[in-house]
């Protein structure tokens, strides 16, 4: 068991650093000067060259690689230049929404997906599972953005049950998680979708096998 752990992680990181490695060398290919881009037409030889050095690209390639891996093992992920903050406190004051919001869609296609993929699995052959798949190809193929467009039409401008977007705060929890239930139904609807046509065949392949024919031979429903 150590052993396979060991390669697990060896094999993790190796994934990982060469991921690093290409989307370094995709953004060192990529035309164009950053600094040019954040100053404009008009700037400077001295002020882009001071802004090259304040962003480290004045550095060769391996060493703005590897101040980029230390940051990003460090937790420092730079300053943002639209809002003059470190990116870090930017990740962590929209992660006590996004974070919720990931929970709470998980949940909901959770609750979703194992009904479902039951009563397709139960119904085999018939109008209903072929209707539940036909359903949940329609999903996957919904983009979600044009899907939570749709509920915001539906529920916030015509029915006004919900907001239409803002975010109340944690300090009315219900308030709050009225407010996440439009773009967590978004994100759980195509998740909902992909795990109920798993557990759909995990069921299909499951009943197939030969205990459980003994199990019906033997008088189990």
């Amino acid at each position: 068991m150590a052993r396979y752990l060991l390669i697990r992680a060896l094999s993790l990181g190796l994934s990982l650093v060469v991921a690093s490695v290409v989307i370094f060398a995709l953004i060192e290919v990529i035309p164009g000067d950053p600094a040019s881009f954040m100053m404009g037409l008009n700037a400077t030889e001295e002020n882009l060259a001071a802004l090259r050095a304040e962003l480290g690209l004045d550095g060769s390639a391996v060493d703005r690689y590897l101040a980029w891996i230390a940051g990003m093992l460090t937790g420092d992920f730079g300053i943002s230049y639209t809002y003059r903050v470190p990116v870090a406190e930017l990740v962590l004051d929209r992660l006590w929404v996004s974070l919720p919001l990931a929970v709470y869609a998980l949940t909901l296609s959770t609750l979703i997906a194992f009904p479902i993929g039951i009563l397709a699995a139960a119904t085999r052959g018939t109008a209903t599972d072929y209707g539940i798949m036909g359903a949940t190809q329609l999903s996957i193929a919904i983009p979600n953005f044009w899907f939570a467009m749709l509920l915001v039409l539906l529920f916030a401008v015509t029915l006004r049950w919900f907001s239409a977007g803002g975010f109340p705060g944690w300090d009315d929890p219900a308030a709050a998680l009225k407010a996440l239930t439009l773009p967590a139904v978004a994100l759980a609807l195509p998740q909902a979708s992909i795990l109920a046509r798993v557990m759909r065949s995990a069921l299909l392949e499951t009943i197939d096998q030969d205990y459980i024919r003994t199990a019906r031979a033997k008088g189990l429903s």
